[in-house]
């Protein structure tokens, strides 16, 4: 008998839960809702939605969950964030309330709604950088809903696919270690490639020597 698929674990205070354990089971991953400390116990990865990043941050804290989800991060739990969630794992915040946190853990600097309000939500084609994703370099269907803009990134992070408004190319797609985060929404559309990566991060960490990937950096977690 094979051994069971790693746990990932989707932050459920709020966002689009549903649709990202939707995409992580099609990865091959086991999901798990997180929304107290002790829903941590035993996961091998974590995945924070999108949704209104200041009220995510409020619901963080309230829930004691802030403090034990940066101890994992920084012990080394794999961690996918997508929009909010992205915010929520940047180093630097633009235009976000005074009190707001952040874990830190995504050496870049991104500004909140920087692609606008909610009316100026669209959805386009972004372009992976070569050998990204694997083996498909094709363009990668992309949702931004109230999107962070990423304005500086530092040379640690990895820009793994990039957007392209008239002249200006923002990166929507970044990886720092085993931080992996979008400013759009993966789990919207049909393509797995964001989710699939991930996966990929977390059976690394989980030490299973199967899952390499291109490009692949991190050790097996300890």
């Amino acid at each position: 008998m094979g051994e069971e698929a790693p746990v990932v674990g989707v932050l459920a205070l709020q966002g689009d839960v549903l649709e990202h354990e939707a995409a992580l089971r099609e990865v091959g991953l086991r999901t798990r809702r997180v929304r107290r400390p002790a829903d941590l116990e035993g996961v091998d990865g974590l995945a924070i939605p999108g949704g209104e990043s200041t009220t995510l941050s409020m619901l963080l804290e309230s829930s004691g969950l802030f403090g034990p989800v940066a101890d994992e991060i920084a012990r080394g739990l794999p961690v996918l964030g997508t929009c909010a969630g992205l915010i929520l794992l940047a180093a630097k915040v633009e235009d976000g309330r005074p009190d707001q946190r952040s874990f830190g853990a995504l050496a870049c600097t991104v500004r909140r709604n920087g692609y606008g309000s909610q009316r100026f939500s669209f959805e386009t084609e972004v372009e992976p950088v070569a050998g990204a994703f694997g083996a498909d370099d094709g363009p990668l269907p992309a949702v931004f809903i109230r999107a962070p803009l990423v304005t500086e990134v530092s040379d640690e992070v990895e820009v793994l696919a990039t957007e392209r408004s008239g002249t200006h190319v923002a990166p929507v797609v970044l990886r720092h270690g085993r931080v992996l985060g979008a400013t759009f929404h993966p789990e919207l559309t049909s393509d797995r490639r964001v989710h699939g990566l991930f996966a990929r991060m977390v059976r690394v960490a989980c030490g299973d020597g199967r899952a390499g990937a291109p490009g692949e950096r991190v050790a097996a977690r300890r």
